[in-house]
């Protein structure tokens, strides 16, 4: 007898459905599955027996059990397969009934007391799912709240196989999960809650003016940045407080986010949809697939999980050059290309980079209290693992000097979190009325100025003569390229907008153009 059970994988943040194919034949009781199984895939086998027999089910001896997994050239990964696997077995032996099959998907991993366990990529399978037409989906009950998110699917939430072979047999031995999450999400952002979660605040920050200016434009713009000063100065907590200005998330860049989470196995079961940008701080002894992505199963890397939010490199002259080098497409596109000899995969990867270091190997290069011990050579030895395309990449590159007395008596900053988040809110609203392109289709799509292409920045930067004849001298004094250019002008439209400026004026390119001196002074 012949069964099929649908279901899905992923591939990359993505998912594609799975064909669960079983035939039961004449045999001796095996199990074979087909279709480039995994080690957990095929191990399955095992755990099915023990989850059918804990239902009191008595597979019938002399029968043999062939399980493709369709389509047969893609490899699967994980024991996300075990509850389909166990369904199609038991519909195949006649144990189940076959009639909802047509209409349903499933995944779990089953335990050996036949619990249902939750799994990993929940969310691209459900959207999948609702994607191909099928009227509802079989998940496990710790996946029921991110499976619920994508909107005209019913959800059936199962805690044993038992609960799934009920569903079976009828829609009415169960009751859909509803998820309240998208409503919930437009009510935080309708009273500014989104923007609650960050309880640190840039008012703990003593002095730094200069510093917490270039985090407004940094958040406001979307700019990457380089933090350079001696140790303590104040350089980690300054990054630290950048999520608490920048704006909240939309609903369809949460969701995206949310599934990327989903995919990476990170995301917080009780939780369901995330609402805050993420901070990811990788340390330098990361491996490249680890920061980049990849492996043996390609995963998302820290650039991948930092999405919509900040990449912070704490000392990040101490990273290895080649793994420096690997973030020069992601800086560039927002994604990152993973190359395998079976498959190209891509993952999202548009995050603001924010860099820390000190200006040499003792960190006292122009300290005017403690003596500077290295040699120039040491100096240029340690600037030189940040490459000339990677430092063409960062849009402001800001010192952060030691504190002064007065500075470190004072009771507090100047600025808090919150009247720095008003003037990033008013520069992302001028953005989003002015720099609306074609963004894939989304409804609020639109283009921070840090990311504006080159086309897009001709049609909205108009430089007055004054602006451009700065800009020549600084071109030909500074020896800057093209892509610097461009920078340039990007940045100082940003500093026009947190001005209120409608035109780039000549001071918000000199105000640029200094963001791009620090690393030649050093």
């Amino acid at each position: 007898m012949f069964a099929r059970v649908l279901s899905g994988g992923v591939l990359g943040v993505d998912a594609y459905g799975i064909d669960v194919e079983v035939d039961c034949c004449g045999g001796i009781g095996q199990m074979n599955i087909v279709g480039l199984p995994d080690l957990a895939v095929r191990e399955s086998q095992d755990r099915v027996r023990a989850a059918i027999r804990s239902c009191s089910l008595i597979l019938p001896s002399a029968r043999k059990w062939i399980i493709n997994l369709a389509p047969a050239d893609t490899r699967k990964a994980g024991p996300l397969y075990d509850l389909p696997i166990a369904a199609g077995i038991l519909a195949s032996s006649g144990l189940a009934s076959m009639e909802n099959f047509s209409n349903l998907w499933m995944v779990g991993e089953l335990g050996l007391n036949g619990a249902v366990r939750p799994v990993s990529g929940v969310l691209p399978i459900a959207l999948k799912c609702k994607q191909s037409g099928a009227r509802a989906m079989i998940v496990p009950e710790a996946n029921a709240m991110e499976a619920s998110l994508v909107e005209g699917l019913e959800v059936y939430p199962v805690a044993h196989l038992k609960e799934a072979l009920m569903l079976l047999d009828s829609f009415e031995n169960g009751q859909p999960y509803h998820n309240q999450e998208k409503y919930r999400f437009e009510r935080l952002a309708a009273s500014g809650g989104l923007t609650s979660f960050q309880e640190l605040d840039f008012k703990e920050v003593k002095g730094q003016l200069s510093a917490k200016r270039s985090m407004e434009i940094a958040a406001a713009g979307r700019h990457n940045l380089l933090l350079v000063g001696p140790p303590g100065s104040g350089k980690s907590m300054l990054a630290e407080r950048l999520p608490g200005i920048m704006p909240p998330l939309s609903y369809s860049e949460a969701l995206e986010l949310t599934k990327l989470y989903s995919v990476a196995g990170l995301l917080d079961k009780t939780l369901g949809l995330i609402t805050s940008r993420p901070f990811r701080s990788p340390h330098h002894s990361s491996s490249i697939p680890g920061l980049v992505g990849g492996g043996l199963v390609p995963r998302p890397g820290e650039i991948s999980l930092s999405h919509y939010g900040i990449l912070f490199l704490d000392e990040l002259t101490e990273f290895s050059r080649s793994h420096l080098d690997n973030l020069r497409q992601p800086l560039e596109t927002g994604s990152v290309t993973i190359s395998r000899s079976a498959q190209t995969l891509t993952f999202p990867a548009s995050f603001l980079f924010v860099g820390a270091c000190n200006p040499c190997p003792c960190g006292h290069r122009g300290d005017p209290v403690k003596y500077c011990v290295c040699s120039p050579y040491q100096a240029d030895r340690y600037w030189s693992r940040l490459s000339g395309p990677i430092l063409d990449r960062i849009d402001m590159q800001v010192e952060v000097p030691r504190l002064a007395e007065h500075e470190l008596s004072a009771p507090s900053g100047a600025s808090t979190s919150e009247e720095m988040r008003l003037r990033v809110m008013r520069a992302y609203l001028i953005q989003q009325e002015r720099n609306r392109f074609d963004c894939g289709g989304r409804q609020d799509g639109f283009v921070y100025n840090g990311r504006l292409s080159h086309k897009q920045l001709q049609k909205i930067c108009k430089l007055s003569s004054a602006s451009r004849e700065l800009l020549a001298r600084a071109v030909s004094q500074l020896g800057l390229s093209a892509r610097a250019y461009d920078r340039i002008i990007r940045l100082a439209r940003t500093i026009a907008d947190l001005e209120g400026h409608i035109e780039i004026s000549a001071s918000d390119i000199a105000e640029s153009i200094k963001y791009r001196t620090l690393a030649r002074a050093l």
